[in-house]
């Protein structure tokens, strides 16, 4: 038999958490399904000195955990599974973490928290030297490079964003783009092409990123030439964006040309009356823990108010 829940939240990061704390307290009996990776993004990120409240920093796994112990002392109930499924024809909410038949959970009001993850290269040396050196936020990591070297991949607005960025901060910045002209917007090139920090290696890919405890060079090829050549550098950034957790919902709930939720602007309500989304699965703009968490905290009370 499906079990019965007033409000089940899909995704345990700081959005999902939030709106745990805040359904919880309101007694709503929130059940959360903590997703593949439980606590979100930030469990795979190191130090977090941009989350108020904490003047001496903390680190992202602690982070999630306290979210986590404060949503549970109010009754929030956290099950280790993922949807799979979801019918979001009819209420309640028939939704599947299994293969089986029958659904799992009925759900009198739903909030979608999955959140959205970073493209990251595919390269064994990339991903073993994740948050060693590499990252995929800028706005989370630029302050700890410093005067250092810093290389971002990408040819897109976000790359430039980065870029720019994080030419606050480091002594020189290259973008590694794989072509001869960048994708991004001509105001937003311009703003590179006249910032004295940054530089744009073309028509050049990422073969290894180097080093045994922490990135300390690049292992990069020309594709037009096939010339390899090795580079140090300090940090490797990804601004290859993002792919919103949504494609269980597709052909379900609205949502934009890349695959986030839309919203009604001003609110975490969805296309579907008693779904409501918050969260980097909603947000392509900021991304941000703390952003992430105001609307997890909106989304819960526009359920409570649903329920009635």
């Amino acid at each position: 038999m499906p079990e019965q829940v007033k409000v089940l939240i899909l995704g345990s990061g700081p959005a999902g958490e939030t709106a745990a704390l805040y359904t919880a307290r309101a007694e709503l009996e929130p059940v959360v399904l903590t997703g593949l990776q439980a606590g979100g993004q930030l469990t795979i990120t190191t130090e977090v000195e941009n989350f108020p409240g904490f003047p001496e920093g903390i680190q992202g796994p602690e982070l999630m955990e306290r979210f986590n112990r404060q949503s549970a002392r109010f009754g929030a109930a956290h099950k280790v599974a993922a949807a799979k499924r979801v019918d979001l024809s009819q209420r309640p909410f028939p939704v599947w973490t299994s293969e089986n038949e029958e659904p799992d959970y009925l759900a009198q009001a739903l909030i979608i928290a999955t959140g959205a993850s970073a493209r990251w290269l595919d390269l064994p040396s990339v991903e073993r030297l994740r948050n060693k050196g590499i990252s995929a936020c800028a706005t989370c990591d630029g302050f700890f490079f410093k005067e250092k070297d810093i290389c971002v991949v990408g040819g897109g607005d976000s790359a430039m964003e980065e870029a720019l960025f994080l030419s606050r901060f480091g002594k020189r910045v290259r973008i590694i783009h794989r072509r001869d002209q960048l994708r991004a917007s001509k105001a937003m090139q311009k703003k590179v092409f006249e910032n004295p920090k940054i530089e744009i290696l073309w028509n050049t890919v990422v073969e290894e990123a180097l080093g045994e405890d922490r990135l300390t060079g690049l292992r990069l090829r020309n594709v037009k030439t096939g010339e390899v050549w090795e580079t140090e550098t300090d940090g490797l950034f990804m601004a290859l964006g993002h792919v919103p957790n949504t494609a269980f919902l597709e052909g379900q709930i609205e949502l934009d040309e890349k695959g986030y939720i839309r919203t009604v602007p001003g609110t975490a309500r969805t296309s579907v009356e008693g779904v409501f989304a918050c969260g980097d699965v909603r947000d392509p703009v900021y991304r941000q823990a703390v952003t992430a968490a105001g609307s997890g905290c909106m989304a819960a009370i526009e359920a409570e108010r649903f329920l009635g």
